[in-house]
């Protein structure tokens, strides 16, 4: 069996990755070899591989999914926006150019080669490729040079599968129109409908997935109820948490709070993913200075423009903010890109070509942008325990006076500043970590002695299996792997009547 097929969705978010993920862990269960694909993934959340490469964070996830390691067939472009109008682009875990949207679109062509080869690789070495779409598989002012939704599935003969986000409102036109709206090729590809996060009883929604299923000829193979949690390792904003999340009561006697700066460029925000899992901790998402008056911890995550998302911390008041939290010796922590913001000068002639600018002088450090990323996979000790993260940088921090030693960074005070991703997936070194974020605070918060953020992210990806095992038309699906998309799939129109141009 060398099986593969598409999941693409009606909108970003519709929930693509996890359904991705579910069938990845569906067909692991059952003994079958699975590998995730994503021909072109646009986020700043990504990770680093065992052989070096950066790669999509989703693929990641759906890689532990299958059960198998990731690696850079598996996201073959990355794009990694850096501003309005500009992204990097990462081929096969290497950046190779910075582009707009208009000058990327010459490189497709070319990419379209390097995906297939991909493609044709994983699917050599697997039974299973179960593919991710990018955004809406209909847009159609981007067919002609499509390379990751219906011009990867024609290119590769794949049968696809919709998924549509039932909890936004206007699934069904959803559904049907980004039929409608494809050319013929295209539609014959389509061969069933995904109605994800649905709330309440399905027979209430019975009747318009028989009247959608007699309108477009395709029949809904499933309706996945909503599952909170499920958004792991989100790709962009869309998916951040918002409000504030509570894994369950303190262990101790206090709560510790947890304000999360949500940068405009935000990047790696999974850091702050295992904070979230700790029973008696509070994490939110901030965009305003007041929001952090009752916070014991700051943290300034990672960024894909760290020049300009510092001078959206200072407009907003948040910096100011951030410094009054230092000086009344609470807590600070800075990731990546929030390190670099936390020192006394960034000069950056790569990635925002500002020059010289003062950081938030909360660290005796200057930054410096060099032209090659820096990828790795670093380990050591810190705050008594072993650690290992990943880091992926172009900023490159120099402390230039005494700092107490903290991973890659240093510490002065409560103010915390590392370059490693993924540090508090370590549950020792979090443990500590947020026993010392206690004691600055004052607060009788003691870490629960057992949280296992790799268990709860293996229970999170079971319960995506159970998704599908329980919910999808399973019969349907290996149909599908086995046999494509079936033949004589009506046309609808005013598709059926458009050539690509």
């Amino acid at each position: 069996m060398s099986g593969a097929l598409l999941v693409a969705g009606t909108t970003s978010d519709a929930g693509k990755s996890v359904v991705t993920a579910g069938i990845c862990r569906w067909l692991a269960r059952q003994g079958v070899s699975v590998a995730p694909f994503k021909a072109q993934n646009m986020s700043n959340n990504s990770v680093v591989t065992a052989d070096g490469a950066e790669i999509g964070r989703a693929q990641v996830m759906q890689a532990a999914a299958a059960r198998v390691e990731p690696e850079a067939a598996m996201n073959p472009v990355l794009l990694k926006p850096g501003g309005e109008d500009s992204s990097q682009v990462v081929v096969l875990g290497r950046p190779v150019a910075d582009v707009t949207a208009l000058s990327y679109r010459p490189m497709k062509a070319a990419l379209l080669e390097q995906v297939l080869s991909c493609l044709a690789d994983l699917r050599a070495r697997f039974d299973v490729v179960v593919c991710e779409g990018a955004g809406s598989p209909t847009e159609i002012n981007l067919r002609a040079d499509d390379i990751a939704n219906m011009g990867l599935a024609t290119a590769a003969g794949l049968p696809v599968v919709v998924v549509g986000d039932i909890d936004r409102g206007g699934v069904f036109p959803a559904l049907y129109g980004t039929v409608a709206l494809m050319p013929p090729a295209d539609q014959r590809l389509v061969a069933g409908f995904l109605v994800n996060k649905f709330r309440g009883d399905v027979r209430l929604l019975r009747p318009g997935l028989d009247r959608l299923a007699a309108l477009a000829g395709r029949p809904t193979l499933g309706v996945l109820p909503w599952l909170p949690g499920a958004a792991l390792d989100v790709e962009d904003s869309l998916g951040i948490p918002t409000g504030v999340t509570l894994a369950g009561p303190p262990h101790g006697e206090e709560v510790l709070r947890v304000a999360v700066a949500r940068l405009p460029r935000l990047s790696n925000s999974t850091d702050v993913d295992a904070l979230a899992a700790e029973p008696g901790v509070l994490v939110r998402h901030v965009t305003r200075p007041e929001e952090l008056a009752d916070a014991d911890l700051v943290v300034l995550p990672g960024t894909r423009a760290t020049v300009s998302d510092l001078g959206w911390l200072r407009e907003t008041g948040l910096a100011d903010a951030v410094a009054r939290h230092a000086a009344a010796g609470r807590a600070v922590l800075g990731v990546c890109g929030g390190h670099q913001m936390l020192a006394r000068t960034i000069t950056d002639h790569v990635e925002s070509r500002a020059g010289t600018v003062p950081g938030l002088g909360l660290l005796p450090a200057d930054v410096r942008f060099a032209p090659e990323k820096t990828l790795g996979r670093p380990a050591g000790t810190a705050l008594g325990e072993p650690v290992r993260g990943y880091e992926i940088h172009h900023g490159v921090v120099t402390y230039v006076d005494d700092a107490e030693p903290f991973l890659d960074g240093g510490r002065v005070g409560a103010v915390f500043g590392t370059t490693w991703h993924g540090a508090l997936e370590n549950d020792g070194f979090r443990r500590a970590f947020l026993t010392e974020v206690a004691r600055v605070a004052g607060r009788r918060y003691v870490p629960a002695p057992d949280t296992d953020f790799a268990a709860v992210r293996e229970r999170r990806l079971d319960a995506l299996g159970d998704l599908v095992a329980e919910h999808a038309d399973t019969a349907a699906l290996w149909r599908l792997l086995e046999d494509g998309a079936p033949d004589g799939l009506p046309l609808l129109p005013p598709g059926d009547a458009l050539t690509p141009r």
